[in-house]
């Protein structure tokens, strides 16, 4: 099964960036959940299931999306690097 880490950015299948903020769990149902916060707009906090974070995209629905994944990390370099810091 495919991980989540914390702190990280991820692109959604439509395109838009998060971060991944936590994880944690429902305490009703102790499913586990990702805390995600947005990365353009208001920033808005955004909580939904592991298992539908980490799930694949449906290609019937969406057949054009070339993401495997709902959500895919992203591997950002350190622009510092660039300037020898």
């Amino acid at each position: 099964m495919r991980e989540v880490k914390r702190n990280r950015v991820y692109k959604h299948f439509k395109g838009n960036y998060y971060l991944l903020v936590d994880t944690g769990l429902d305490s009703e149902t102790l499913e586990e959940l990702v805390i995600y916060r947005k990365l353009y707009s208001d920033g808005a906090l955004w909580i939904r299931p592991l298992n539908d974070f980490l799930g694949e995209v449906d290609h019937e629905k969406y057949p054009d999306v070339k993401q495997k994944y709902k959500f895919e990390l992203q591997e950002i370099e350190d622009a510092r690097k660039s300037f020898g810091k």
